[in-house]
C-alpha cells in the first residue's frame, strides 16, 4: 500500500513513511492510493475474531509490507488490553433500530484512545526498527491530547508536545494532559481557539528547517494512520447488527471530520452503510456545508461539547479529494481560495455527491442540555454532551424501516461534570483509576498563539529531553 498526497506534489510513501510524516511536505493529507475492498466472505470472517484481531486484520491492508502482519496483531493485543469493558466496544440499544456505540472505555475516557493506543505503539515500533526518534506535535480541542499523553507518555524513541486552547477544554480533559508528569511530555495552553492552535502544528509543519532540525510528526487525525485505526469500531459494530448481509448506518458527533471520514473509510472498503449523519454543535461548519454548500468561517464559540468548538474541519480535505475524483490540482486551488477568503468554492456537482450519503444535524447548547435530559429520563442513559448530539442526530435522519443506526458515544460523561449537572442534576464519578485527578498538581506553559514563541518552547524542549537521553 502506498500513499499520495490530496495536493499531487509531496511524494508517495509508505505506511511507515507517511505515518512518521504526518502532513505531507505540499501541505496536503496523505490517503491511500486505492481502496482496499473487503467481500462479503471477508467480513462475515471477522465475526469470530475478538477486537483487537479484528483490528490487526482491517489494518494490515493499509500497512502492506511496511510492518509484518504478527507484530501488527501484537501491537493491537497490546494497545487494548487496558481498556475497562470486555466488549471493548459495547453497544447499547436506545430505541428500536438506535444503538450507541460506547468508545469511552479506554484510559481516557474518549474515542481517540482506540487512535492512540495503537499509534503510541506503532510509532514505537517503527522507530525502534529504523534506530530514529520522533517528536510528535498535537493540537487539540479537549480529547487528543489527553489520549495522545497517555499513549506515549514515557517511550524512550518518542517526545510529544499538545496545544490546547487555554480555558476551553473542560477541567478534566485539562487535567488528564497536565498531570501526566513524564519528561517526554510537553503541554502549552494557547491563549486563542482550537483553530489557533491548529494553524500553528500546521505552521510548524510548513517551516522546513523547524521540522527537519526536530524530526516532527503529527499525532493530530491529519495523519492518516490516526483515520486508519478508527475504522475497526465501525466494522465492528456494523457486524454485531447484521453487516455485510445487513445495512447500517451511523451518526457521528464531528468536529475536525476525522471520526466520520474512518467510517466513509470502511464504506470504501464495501462495509454496506447507506448514510452517514454529522453531528454538529453551534460551531456548524460542517452541517451549513451539508445544508446549502456554505462551507465559510465563522467566529468559534464556546459551547459545551468543546471537542467540536472547530472553525476549520481538516479532514474534510480528504473527502473533497474523493468528491473531485482526486483531481489534486482542483483539490490545492479550493483549499488555497479556502485559506485565502475563509470560503470553500466546492462545485455543485462534488456537493450533491456528498449529499447522496452525509447528512447534517445541529444542536445548540439548550437543546443538547434537552437531548442529555430525555435519554436520562426515558431510556436511563447518561450520555456526554457529544453522545448526546450525535444520538440526536441518528433519530433526526432514520435511513429507512429496518436499518440500524449507530450512534457513536465518543466520551465518558464524567468529563463534562457540570453539563450533566445541569441537565440532570447529578454529577457523574470518575471511573476509580482517575478517581484522584483533581488532587494530581498540573504543569502547562501558558503562551500567545505566536509561532516564534511556540517554536522556542517547543525547539528547547526536544533539544533539552535529546541531552537528557529522553530520545
Amino acid at each position: 500500500m502506498h500513499y499520495v498526497s490530496t495536493r499531487g506534489e509531496a511524494p508517495a510513501g509508505d505506511f511507515a513513511a507517511v505515518l512518521l510524516a504526518g502532513l505531507a511536505d505540499d501541505g496536503g493529507l496523505y490517503v491511500p492510493s486505492a481502496w482496499p475492498h473487503f467481500s462479503p466472505a471477508d467480513w462475515r470472517a471477522l465475526r469470530r475474531l475478538d477486537y483487537p484481531a479484528l483490528a490487526a486484520r482491517i489494518l494490515q491492508p493499509f500497512i502492506g509490507d511496511a510492518i509484518p502482519f504478527a507484530s501488527v496483531e501484537a501491537l493491537s493485543r497490546d494497545a487494548y488490553r487496558g481498556f475497562r469493558h470486555p466488549a471493548t466496544v459495547p453497544l447499547v440499544q436506545l430505541g428500536p433500530h438506535l444503538f450507541a456505540a460506547e468508545l469511552f472505555h479506554g484510559p481516557t475516557l474518549a474515542f481517540k484512545d482506540f487512535a492512540l493506543q495503537l499509534l503510541g505503539r506503532l510509532f514505537d515500533h517503527v522507530l525502534q526498527a529504523r534506530g530514529e526518534h520522533l517528536t510528535l506535535i498535537g493540537a487539540t480541542s479537549g480529547d487528543t491530547g489527553s489520549a495522545a499523553i497517555a499513549a506515549c507518555h514515557d517511550r524512550a524513541r518518542l517526545k510529544i508536545a499538545i496545544l490546547h486552547p487555554k480555558g476551553r477544554t473542560s477541567d478534566i480533559q485539562r487535567r488528564q494532559m497536565t498531570t501526566t508528569h513524564a519528561p517526554n511530555v510537553l503541554n502549552l495552553a494557547i491563549d486563542g481557539t482550537f483553530d489557533d492552535c491548529q494553524d500553528l502544528v500546521k505552521a510548524m509543519f510548513a517551516d522546513a528547517p523547524f521540522r527537519a532540525a526536530h524530526r516532527l510528526s503529527a499525532v493530530n487525525s491529519i495523519n492518516w494512520a490516526r483515520i486508519a485505526a478508527q475504522i475497526p469500531y465501525y466494522v465492528a459494530t456494523a457486524l454485531a447488527l447484521g453487516a455485510p448481509e445487513r445495512e447500517v448506518a451511523f451518526a457521528v458527533p464531528s468536529g475536525n471530520f476525522g471520526n466520520v471520514l474512518a467510517a466513509y473509510a470502511a464504506r470504501r472498503m464495501g462495509l454496506p452503510i447507506v448514510r452517514l449523519i454529522v453531528g454538529s454543535n453551534r460551531n456548524d461548519i460542517l452541517a451549513r456545508f451539508l445544508a446549502g454548500n456554505d462551507m465559510s468561517l465563522r467566529p468559534v464559540e464556546p459551547s459545551l461539547s468543546p471537542s467540536m468548538d472547530i472553525a476549520v474541519s481538516s479532514n474534510f480535505e480528504r473527502l473533497l479529494f474523493e468528491l473531485l475524483d482526486r483531481n489534486a490540482e482542483a483539490t490545492t486551488a479550493i483549499m488555497q481560495e479556502f485559506r485565502a477568503s475563509g470560503r470553500m468554492p466546492v462545485p455543485e456537482a462534488a456537493w450533491r455527491r456528498a449529499r447522496r450519503l452525509f447528512f447534517g444535524f445541529r444542536l445548540d447548547d439548550p437543546g443538547t442540555e434537552a437531548e442529555i435530559r430525555r435519554l436520562n429520563d426515558e431510556a436511563g442513559y447518561l450520555a456526554d454532551p457529544h453522545s448526546a448530539i450525535g444520538i440526536a442526530a441518528a433519530r433526526a435522519h432514520p435511513p429507512g424501516p429496518g436499518i440500524p443506526v449507530i450512534a457513536m458515544a465518543t466520551a465518558h460523561p464524567a468529563k463534562f461534570p457540570d453539563a450533566m449537572a445541569r441537565a440532570t442534576g447529578a454529577r457523574p464519578p470518575l471511573p476509580k483509576p482517575l478517581a484522584d485527578l483533581y488532587e494530581r498538581e498540573e504543569e502547562m506553559i501558558e503562551v500567545l498563539p505566536d509561532l516564534a514563541q511556540v517554536e522556542t518552547l517547543i525547539g528547547a524542549f526536544a533539544q533539552r529531553n535529546s541531552s537528557e537521553g529522553h530520545a
